[in-house]
């Protein structure tokens, strides 16, 4: 069986910003341990090439403009590379939902969707409506960079999830998701194989990156305000230590938000370059302490961190806030805060600290509950249903 992963944006500031970190990397993974050939077509937004094909994945994008009415040139040439048996759309957004199922009319095959986001949550979810007057509609579709040339405008996402229903099969990676949209739960899995402690020495990993002499606390991902990291810096100034460090790997590529981060707390804070996939698990090696102090918001609570699994996955103690499935993912193996509490955060980074030891056995059996529930072979496991189900 051949399966088309279509993915609405495959540039640097999409997709792929985390080449193979990112879900319809993890997907292709998973679906090649059960034997399926995969393949993943979308377009390349704002790069002039596209991801670089794996020897098992080849990768197809598309070049295309990132607004309309240009970006639809570039449709049909999609259309001509999807090849597969079935096409796996990724996320719901009418340039991935949208064309697998135009693509099901033509060709009779089975579509799946999966959810990873709740993409109308950043637009004010449930309460966003478009009522425009009819001047500034017409502003908005025919003004040089007018609202509803962008392909991702609120009103489109609103389309598109109208659309899931007419998907065979959902597939989801959190309980908020599931409520939202039904759907089979399908786990983050991570390369245990790769993101394996074994194979790193702690404290070479924070000798190549600049970091000996100090205790790292790591957020490998694009620091956005709802993720929480102004807590931890806020923890960082309660307890005021100077060799306790705030390492953010990748930084976000959407704004100045590091740099507002930096302006304010820049003492604490150590960046790093956004780093290829099979870097990380030598970059998380370097870390004490992972930190996922995601803030009580409508788009993390339908979030599955990968922050999680990769601190899980390389045995390091987990610190993060009771904010969606966390707690379910982490069970007992993690440190738990509730949201927004810098103070509690303060709290849980000193008994960490006091005694290294006992959080370090606790990263253990992070990876042990990682390898069983939260691995490649996990999410393959349940992909093997969710295929024979709409085959």
């Amino acid at each position: 069986m051949k399966v088309s992963i279509i993915v609405s944006d495959l540039s640097s500031q999409g997709a792929g910003r985390w080449g193979g970190a990112v879900r319809p990397f993890l997907l292709a993974k998973a679906l090649k341990k059960i034997d399926c050939e995969v393949e993943i077509v979308g377009f390349s937004r704002r790069d002039k090439e596209g991801l670089s094909s794996s020897p098992d994945v080849p990768i197809i994008a598309i070049p295309t403009h990132p607004s309309y009415p240009k970006f639809l040139a570039s449709v049909p040439k999609l259309f001509g590379h999807i090849t597969g048996d079935v096409i796996y759309a990724y996320k719901v957004k009418l340039p991935s939902l949208g064309i697998a199922l135009l693509h099901k009319i033509k060709s009779g095959c089975p579509v799946i969707v999966d959810i990873d986001d709740w993409e109308l949550s950043w637009n004010g979810g449930d309460e966003y409506q478009y009522k425009p007057s009819i001047f500034q509609l017409l502003k908005d579709i025919l003004e040089p960079g007018g609202a509803l040339q962008n392909t991702d405008h609120s009103i489109y996402l609103k389309w598109a999830e109208k659309l899931v229903a007419k998907a065979d099969a959902v597939t989801i990676h959190t309980r908020f998701l599931q409520s939202r949209f039904g759907g089979i739960m399908v786990p983050n899995g991570k390369d245990t194989t790769l993101f394996d402690p074994g194979r790193y020495e702690p404290h070479q990993s924070r000798v190549n990156y600049g970091l000996e002499g100090y205790r790292i606390l790591m957020f490998p991902g694009a620091p956005r305000p709802y993720k929480g990291v102004e807590d931890v810096l806020m923890a960082l100034d309660l307890i005021d230590q100077s060799d306790l460090k705030l390492v953010i790997v990748g930084g976000s590529p959407y704004d100045n938000y590091d740099d507002i981060l930096m302006e304010k707390w820049g003492r604490w804070i150590i960046k790093l370059p956004n780093f290829p996939a099979e870097k990380m698990p030598e970059i998380v090696a370097a870390a004490h302490v992972i930190v996922v102090p995601q803030r009580d918001h409508p788009a993390t609570r339908a979030q599955f961190p990968l922050k999680l699994t990769d601190g899980m996955a390389m045995a390091k103690p987990v610190l993060a806030s009771r904010v969606g499935d966390i707690p379910e993912i982490l069970g007992d193996t993690g440190y738990l805060v509730e949201p927004n509490s810098p103070e509690q955060i303060a709290d849980t980074l000193k008994l960490i600290f006091e005694d290294l030891d006992v959080a370090n056995h606790r990263g253990l059996q992070a990876r042990q509950r990682c390898v069983e529930l939260y691995s490649i072979e996990a999410m393959a496991n349940v992909l093997s249903n969710v295929m024979d189900q709409v085959m």
